[in-house]
């Protein structure tokens, strides 16, 4: 398990922190309170992979898909207004989970039955208006 604290003008270096302790995983689930800044630290890390669409949470349309100009793939998810968790196996979570590109999700709770038994869960917690502390741990069995 990995901590770090930053201000949320270093939020550059802690997307580097996230991607330094991810190595190969390519799933990333974002946990924190609403408004803890799981968006904000998505959009640092698709900067920092040099991403060339533009980020934004996919609230409504639970997937947003990006490519960085190396063309990798990169599948963005928020679950929040999701009520019933088997809409998620109706978009083929499974495959984009399995596909081997990039797999950023927010509120992933909702899902928590689909989720793949690898990834990287990212806790992001508000110190204060602004300072956060990210808790990054490789997660090997979710079951």
């Amino acid at each position: 398990m990995t901590q770090f604290t930053y201000e949320l003008d270093e939020i550059d270096k802690a997307a580097k922190v996230v991607i330094e302790t991810a190595a190969d995983e390519k799933v990333w689930i974002f946990q924190g309170d609403m408004g803890a800044g799981k968006t904000t630290l998505i959009k640092a890390l698709s900067k920092a992979f040099s991403v060339t669409d533009q980020v934004s949470s996919p609230t409504f349309g639970i997937v947003n898909h990006y490519e960085n100009q190396g063309g990798e793939i990169f599948y963005h998810f928020d679950f929040y207004r999701m009520d019933d968790p088997t809409e998620a196996l109706d978009i083929g979570i499974e495959e984009y989970f399995y596909s081997g590109n990039y797999c950023w999700l927010e509120w992933a709770e909702k899902i928590a039955a689909f989720l793949p038994e690898k990834f990287l869960l990212v806790r992001i917690i508000n110190d204060s208006e602004t300072q956060r502390t990210l808790t990054l741990q490789h997660i090997q069995d979710a079951s």
